[in-house]
Parts: structure tokens; C-alpha cells; sequence
């Protein structure tokens, strides 16, 4: 469902470029025209609008892989046209996700032996596979509530402030009591303690995140761990831990082996990751694996033979495309364990280029952690003369495009841009990068004060050039102003 409005003052007809040469009369923007048109004239009007797209590649904002090897692009475009979930017809695509799940779990120390095979299944990114793990926490803690003749009306999980808005959806669309542990200025990923602090008896599990989407961070899932198993043999309880490790489950086991997060800790139960993002695949698939079969409520399975055959299908979507399951496997074949340990390498140096050249033009306050997600995420010392937001806006005439936002509660008064180093960021676009900040903000610094001096949004005056830090208010108010002024940019054409 697409929910959207028809803006009157940009016409309700597409103005043909090249496309005059075959099409004539006005084609309407929102209905299906009346007649049909030359390929060649639909090509040229599409093509022309997504001329006013940015470039993925230069699109620093996004975890999600941008490029792929011609041979990786030419086996995904042959499977174009295969719908996964026919799997008697498509026997070798879902053999390939068989093998796929299964490096994935053992790459996460998943205690499957010999002749064993994983438990798990793709999806259609990390927001579908963690609402399949907390379906399964859910139906499970339900289970045990049942069994022990009490209410089982009122779930909830614990997660942190920062987590996803994946989350919140399940929390939303599945009935469970979401409760955050709030943030503070200086630590912007939850705290094991105060996340233990808020478990009890109708929790069904704590989710923890390694690669926070705002600092790249990693949580702290061992001292978790260690808290959360006191707390349930105190009590008698069998709280479990799930990692959303959408952004780091492809960095950890190759830049942080001893790092231990995964099912190596008895009470995590199970791990999605994605596949797009550092899995170097194309966006549209992520992956969830469980520890052991019990831990996938068997109600949670549905069996089906409307398609040929008898088989389980345990995804929220029915039908999906085949050619990331494809990718993905190519990557794991063409890369292996050592390929992939080079890229998050290479991405980590690039991103302590990055580090160490924002450093040294003394303006910034950097974020993030050296252990994480190779992501930069940094404050100005300074937001009176200008902002993060004015400086997001600005770097776009050069091509790029960063984010600026503010932190969760409870420090949304702390406003960054977030630079994401991917495979196919390299140094010299790193160095470039560092380049046209500097430009910017040799500009900014060289207005007058008067006319440097921000406009605050919420008020349209100027800022008292004596408070460095702004009111989470007035912080908010700029990145609606921020937001709408792009938005409406893009409506009119602009680049």
C-alpha cells in the first residue's frame, strides 16, 4: 500500500523530454494512462525522472550494499524471474538457502554437528526475520505461561532506545509491551544493567543490537548475558536473549573473533543479520537463525503442497524473488572467510582515515567507537554559527549525501552526521570526502557572523551565540526544517 498525496502546483501530467519523438500528448502522473506507448518512450520518461536520484554509491547514509561483481549480477538477473517459495519447481534455490542458513549459523557458533542441519530461513531483510524470532519468543514464553496455569495477556521485551523501528512495529502490529532503556549523552547504546533492571516474569526476551543503526556500535550481549542468567536462576525464570545483528553479524566474526556475542552464550536463542547490508548482497534479503529446533515454535510452521509438493514455509511474505538467495550464496562461494576478512579490513581502515581526518580539523566531536559497524558518526563542538543539518545540506551539491539526525531519548539534544563505509567506499573517496567538509565549512566559517548566524527553525530568529548546545526542541525543529526543505526540494526538481 502506498500512502501519498497528489501536490497540485507540480501539474498531474509528465512533460516528455526525448520521449516527444514517440508520445505527443501529456501522459498522466497518477492513473494508468489510456493508450498504451513505444518501450522506448516509457525507458526515456522513467529514465529521465531518475536522473534526480542521488548516486548509491555516494549515498553514505545507507548500510546497504551498492555494487556487485558483473558475474554475481548476471546470475541474479537470470533468476529474475523465479518466485522463491515454489520450491518444487526451484529445488536448487532453496538448497542453496539450506546451505546458506547453515554457514550462517556456524559462522555464528551454532552447536549444529556433523549431518545436522541449521535452523533458520532468508527473508526479505532484518525487519522480517527478527519479527519471525519474536513471533517464536512470543508463542514460546505463551507456552510456558500456560503450561504453569498463568496469564500470559501481557508480554513484553526489553530492548534499547536506539533500537530499530523495526522493533517498534513488531511491538505495535503483535501486541507486546515495548520497553526501552533510555540513552544518555555520552553512552548511546542500552545498558546491560538497566536492561536487566526492567526484565521480569512476562518478558519474552531481550534484544540487543550489534551495530547500533545511530553509532555503529556494538552492545555489550556477554555482560548481558552474565546479568540476565543471575537474574533467572534467582527467580526461576528462562529469559532469553535475541541479537539484531542486521549491521554487525558480517563484521564481528571477521574484524572481532574473540569478541563473544553469539550462540557461544547460552542465552542467546537466536540471530538475524543481513544479507544487504555488509553480507554484500543487494537489498532484499536478511537471514534468521535459531540456536536449536526447539527454540522455532512448530505452530509457528506451515506445510502447504498447493505448489507441487509438501513443503514448510515459516515466512510472514509468501512469495519472493530468488536472485538474492542466489547472490548471496555466490558471495560466500567467491569470497570465503578470508575475501570477506579483507573487505571489513580495507572498510576499517578507510573508516580510520575518515576518523583521524575529521579529527584533525578540531570541529568535531566523534561519536561512535572504534569497535563497531566501520561507520563515523560525529557532533560539532560548536552549532552557533551553523549546524549538522546545514552541513548535510550543503555537501549534497557536491554529490553526497549524509545523514544528519539526533540521538534517542533521552539525548536528543545531540544532533551527528553518520558517514557508513562500505566495500565500494574506498580511500580516495574518503580523502575526497574530507575534502569538501573542509570546504564546507571554511564557507560557513567565513560569513559574517550576522549572516552566518542559523535561523532557528522553530522560531525563525536567531540563536543566542552564548548556548553551544540547543534545546531538544529546538534541535527537533531543525530536523523537520532540515527534512521538509529536501523533500520539497526533490518535488521541484531539484538536485
Amino acid at each position: 500500500m502506498v500512502i501519498s498525496t497528489t501536490r497540485s502546483d507540480c501539474g498531474e501530467c509528465l512533460d516528455s523530454t526525448f520521449g516527444s519523438r514517440y508520445v505527443s500528448s501529456p501522459v498522466p502522473k497518477f492513473k494508468i494512462p489510456d493508450s498504451s506507448m513505444p518501450k522506448e518512450a516509457a525507458y526515456q520518461l522513467i529514465n529521465d525522472e531518475l536522473m534526480l536520484d542521488g548516486n548509491p554509491r555516494l549515498n553514505l547514509a545507507s548500510f546497504v550494499t551498492t555494487w556487485m561483481e558483473p558475474e554475481c549480477d548476471k546470475l541474479m538477473m537470470d533468476a529474475i524471474n523465479k518466485n522463491f517459495v515454489d520450491m518444487a519447481e526451484y529445488p536448487v534455490t532453496s538448497e542453496l538457502q539450506t546451505r546458506c542458513v547453515n554457514m550462517i549459523a556456524k559462522l555464528f557458533n551454532a552447536p549444529v554437528g556433523d549431518g545436522e542441519t541449521a535452523v533458520g530461513t532468508g527473508t526479505v531483510g532484518s525487519s522480517e526475520a527478527m519479527m519471525l524470532a519474536g513471533l517464536a519468543f512470543k508463542r514460546k514464553w505463551q507456552q510456558r505461561r500456560k503450561a504453569q496455569g498463568k496469564a500470559y495477556d501481557k508480554p513484553n521485551m526489553v530492548t534499547g532506545a536506539n533500537v530499530h523501528v523495526c522493533w517498534e512495529k513488531f511491538a505495535n502490529y503483535f501486541e507486546v509491551e515495548l520497553r526501552e532503556v533510555k540513552l544518555e549523552e555520552g553512552y548511546y547504546v542500552m545498558d546491560p544493567v538497566k536492561a536487566v533492571e526492567l526484565v521480569d516474569e512476562n518478558t519474552i526476551c531481550v534484544a540487543a543490537i550489534l551495530g547500533s543503526t545511530m553509532t555503529g556500535e556494538f552492545e555489550d550481549v556477554k555482560l548481558l548475558n552474565e546479568l540476565l542468567s543471575e537474574k533467572n536462576k534467582k527467580n526461576g525464570w528462562e529469559n532469553p536473549i535475541h541479537v539484531d545483528a542486521a549491521s554487525g553479524g558480517f563484521i564481528a566474526p571477521f574484524l572481532y573473533p574473540e569478541l563473544e556475542w553469539d550462540f557461544r552464550l547460552p542465552l542467546v536463542r537466536s540471530i538475524n543479520v543481513s544479507g544487504h547490508k555488509y553480507g554484500l548482497v543487494y537489498a532484499g534479503v536478511g537471514w534468521v537463525v535459531w540456536r536449536t529446533q526447539d527454540d522455532l515454535p512448530e505452530e509457528l510452521i506451515f506445510n502447504i503442497n498447493y505448489l507441487g509438493s509438501e513443503q514448510p514455509t515459516f515466512t510472514l511474505n509468501f512469495s519472493k524473488g530468488s536472485s538474492q538467495i542466489i547472490g548471496q550464496y555466490y558471495q560466500f562461494l567467491r569470497l570465503g572467510f578470508e575475501g570477506y576478512e579483507d573487505i571489513m579490513v580495507n572498510c576499517r581502515d578507510n573508516t580510520t582515515v575518515l576518523r583521524e581526518g575529521l579529527t584533525k580539523m578540531g570541529k568535531f566531536d566523534i561519536v561512535s567507537k572504534d569497535v563497531g559497524v566501520p561507520m563515523i558518526a560525529f557532533s560539532l563542538k560548536d552549532s552557533t554559527k551553523y549546524t549538522v543539518f546545514d552541513i548535510a545540506e550543503s555537501l549534497r551539491r557536491f554529490g553526497w549525501i549524509l545523514p544528519a539526525y539526533t540521538m534517542p531519548a533521552n539525548a536528543e539534544n545531540v544532533a551527528v552526521l553518520r558517514v557508513v563505509v562500505r566495500e565500494d567506499f574506498n580511500r580516495s573517496l574518503a580523502e575526497r570526502l574530507l575534502t569538501d567538509i573542509e570546504e564546507v565549512l571554511k564557507e560557513f566559517d567565513s560569513l559574517p557572523s550576522t549572516k552566518a548566524a542559523v535561523l532557528t527553525p522553530a522560531t525563525g530568529k536567531t540563536p543566542d551565540e552564548k548556548l553551544l548546545k540547543k534545546s531538544v526542541k529546538g534541535t527537533q525543529g531543525e530536523v523537520t526544517w532540515y527534512w521538509k526543505r529536501l523533500v520539497d526540494g526533490r518535488r521541484a526538481g531539484a538536485c
